[in-house]
């Protein structure tokens, strides 16, 4: 197994420290590094089962399948006991014999925590997305998070956090994360007493009707300084070189019933370019739209009337999870006129570029998102840089060029021009074993549609 050195570090971090946090945005490496430090604890028999917490897609797929992506870490682990979906589907992965790497979503902690009956199997529990501790308190607080309260420190002796946003929002949203690395001797006992010290309360509505806790002058730099030696974070401006952006893939499965109206939408596609497949690029193209819209999520059932309806979420449920993991605002690039749709209707506050009052409110930094086709957006725009740097592709066409200009609206030259110094982060939600897959090579490759399509198609035959 090779690892970035950035990794490597990050690997000895969590073997030499039994409680600790890393601290690096999505594309890093989080989940690799913590495997291979897993495999080592295991193999010098420090730990016997791993509870893996993490959002559902990401528990239900990303540890799994990269477990599997690095054979020295699967020769010692095995595959990961998922304890997703139905009550019988977990209590089955629980009940696996020989499990090491046990991964649970959030919302099924309480169910855990019901099944197991006050034992608690696990030494050594990690938290992917660690930020959603920032509910817990001592007194209050959301059930899950309470969950890991009772268990995470007296029964579980090595404790791991990864996010790439531990205060994305407030300052305040460090101390619930820090509770869970020493139950609160750097930062509190008690989010009261961590509150009274480094914040003050600033009244937000007429009369003092509201409310928000304001961080003091010194609160960063002190809170920083008693986490350091727990907390290691990873900055990809000190490891990769920032004049390119940092290009990362999203994998998402289809389920089923979806894959099933995919395989045949392929089927025919591939049949129709091969009975002539003396064409012209565009057309080539043009034959490709209904997979990659069913790739995306929806199908058109009157494509006059521009009607549609959805077959899966895949691909929605991994933006949103991206979206959580970053503390900046983000521009999202789609497709089809349905994905504008269902993202507008899907993320909190997200704007639509193409509209003058969506893109004032992006440059002005009071949306989290805007969203776009990148032929709205090509030349001739400006000022995105000064509040972005992160791109996310949630469908993509087969034009290098227009995806080019898109991330050019925030890309490196423009942060310079703006006198910023922060990595421009890139991502591709691919659908696998799709054509998206075959979209993103001809980006890399830069090879024609129609020579792209030829190679699939024989893949396909044979």
């Amino acid at each position: 197994m090779e690892l970035r050195e950035y990794q490597e570090i990050g690997r000895a971090w969590i073997t030499q420290k039994e409680r600790c946090a890393i601290w690096a945005k999505p594309g890093m490496g989080k989940t690799a590094l913590t495997l291979a430090a897993i495999a080592d604890l295991v193999l010098v028999g420090d730990v016997q089962r791993v509870l893996v917490v993490a959002p559902k897609r990401v528990a239900e797929d990303v540890w799994r399948d990269e477990i599997r992506k690095w054979p020295a870490v699967h020769r010692v682990l095995g595959d990961a006991a998922c304890m997703v979906g139905t009550p019988r589907q977990r209590m089955a992965a629980l009940r696996r014999k020989g499990a090491i790497v046990y991964t649970i979503n959030f919302e099924n902690l309480p169910w855990l925590e019901t099944t197991l009956r006050r034992t608690w199997p696990f030494d050594m529990v990690v938290v992917d997305e660690a930020s959603k501790l920032r509910g817990f308190r001592t007194r209050q607080g959301t059930k899950r998070a309470a969950v890991l309260g009772r268990y995470g420190y007296t029964h579980t002796r090595r404790f791991v956090e990864l996010t790439g946003t531990p205060a994305a929002n407030n300052l305040a949203a460090l101390w619930g994360q820090a509770w869970f690395l020493d139950a609160g001797e750097r930062l509190g006992l008690t989010f009261e007493a961590f509150s009274e010290r480094w914040f003050r309360s600033i009244d937000t509505g007429p009369g003092g009707a509201g409310s928000k806790l304001e961080p003091t002058p010194i609160a960063l730099d002190q809170i920083s300084e008693r986490m350091s030696d727990l907390c290691l974070t990873l900055d990809p401006k000190d490891w990769f070189d920032m004049r390119e952006p940092i290009e990362t893939r999203i994998e998402v499965k289809i389920p089923a019933a979806a894959r099933k109206v995919y395989d045949d939408v392929e089927k025919k596609m591939f049949a129709e370019l091969e009975s002539g497949f003396e064409i012209q690029a565009f057309s080539s193209g043009a034959k490709t739209m209904k997979s990659l819209q069913v790739a995306s999520g929806t199908v058109y059932t009157d494509p006059e009337r521009r009607t549609w309806e959805e077959l899966h979420r895949v691909k929605l449920d991994a933006l949103l999870d991206l979206i959580d993991e970053q503390p900046d605002p983000m521009l999202v690039g789609y497709l089809f006129r349905s994905d504008r749709a269902r993202l507008l209707a899907n993320i909190p506050g997200a704007v639509d570029l193409a509209t003058p009052e969506g893109m004032a409110a992006f440059k002005a930094g009071d949306a989290p998102v805007g969203i776009a086709h990148p032929d709205s957006v090509g030349h001739g725009v400006d000022g995105l840089q000064h509040v972005c740097s992160t791109v996310c592709f949630y469908s993509n066409g087969w034009d290098a060029e227009l995806r080019e200009q898109f991330i050019d609206r925030v890309g490196p030259m423009r942060q310079l021009q703006a006198g910023l110094d922060r990595p421009v982060m890139v991502y591709d939600i691919i659908a696998a074993d799709t054509i998206d897959e075959l979209v993103v090579a001809r980006h890399k490759s830069k090879q024609s549609i129609q020579q792209v399509l030829l190679d699939a198609a024989k893949q396909r035959r044979s």
